[in-house]
């Protein structure tokens, strides 16, 4: 599940764990009901047998890696440990741990429970840039393993892709899309949902063609998409999608703001949106702040959805 702070993710977890109580609604896991507001049925979170990860993991600091895991399950699970490569940790305390580390042991704790059912609250969110995508990899691979139901809160995008096969996407409490990675990247329902894949996206006004539609955008310039549309629009392209050439064989220029290495690939910042592009054979870029840069797209990546209120 991913969205902006504030969307209502922690909170749908908590009301899945028990620990809120929704105002209206259905909760099941399979055919057990575990909180449904009509028939005034609301099962206690220690009876959903629910495997929970909060952000900061929520390990107890005076407790050794051994005792926590055995506080979920009410008895010594060595087998847990051994299972997630912590079993050399078992004397020790959660602040002697690395973040991938508390992670494996939260982890082993919240499975101590023999849970149906898995929810991790932004499991990634306390690991720095470096550590995050070994522990991401890791922790794909323990989800896998395992082969629980699992439901995983996080802000990015990229972390989404490697842990789920279904992303949904929540904005002000209400469920916006959900769909495979490559299906929201295909097809974003909102411009929201495009902005959280790390789209382009851009405002204009469409006007139809023979080839489908002329978007003439907000500050200049000019794309065709496939897509038959009228009127004002917004206009989603994803940063690979782009091409740079030169400003005069482009109906859309833009300036240089910044360039940088982007996991051996060139992100180029511009004004108004960003492109992603290959690096030239000795890694280096032959573009520079201020330079005027011409952009081109096939017409079927310039996707047209209708314009939202602006708030």
């Amino acid at each position: 599940m991913i969205g902006p702070s504030g969307s209502g993710k922690t909170s749908l977890l908590r009301a899945v764990a028990g620990l809120e109580r929704p105002r209206a609604g259905r909760i099941a896991l399979g055919g057990e009901i575990w909180f449904q507001a009509e028939r005034t049925i609301h099962l206690s979170a220690e009876r959903r047998r629910v495997g929970y990860l909060p952000q900061d993991y929520g390990l107890f600091p005076h407790l050794t890696v051994a005792a926590n895991v055995r506080f979920a399950g009410r008895r010594d699970r060595p087998d847990l440990l051994e299972r997630l490569g912590v079993a050399y940790l078992a004397s020790a305390r959660p602040q002697q741990l690395s973040g991938g580390e508390r992670q494996r042991v939260a982890l082993a704790r919240a499975l101590a429970r023999e849970p149906r059912v898995l929810l991790l609250d932004e499991p990634l969110g306390a690991l720095d840039a470096i550590t995050r995508q070994q522990v991401r990899d890791e922790l794909a691979g323990l989800l896998n393993t395992f082969r629980l139901p699992a439901l995983v809160v996080t802000h990015s995008f990229d972390d989404a892709t490697v842990l789920a096969e279904r992303i949904a996407v929540i904005d002000d409490g209400r469920l916006v899309q959900v769909a495979s990675p490559p299906g929201l990247l295909r097809d974003p329902a909102t411009a929201l949902v495009a902005q959280l894949t790390g789209a382009n996206v851009l405002q204009g006004t469409a006007a139809p063609c023979p080839s489908g539609s002329t978007v003439r955008l907000e500050g200049g310039g000019e794309l065709i998409s496939s897509t038959r549309a009228s009127g004002p629009v917004q206009v989603v392209v994803q940063p690979w999608e782009l091409e740079p050439v030169e400003p005069k064989c482009s109906t859309l220029t833009d300036n240089v703001v910044k360039v940088r290495n982007d996991h051996g690939r060139l992100l180029i910042r511009l004004t108004r949106f960003a492109i992603q592009t290959e690096a030239d054979v000795n890694g280096r870029h032959v573009f520079s702040e201020g330079q005027a840069l011409g952009v081109r797209v096939e017409p079927a990546n310039v996707r047209v959805l209708r314009r939202e209120p602006r708030t």
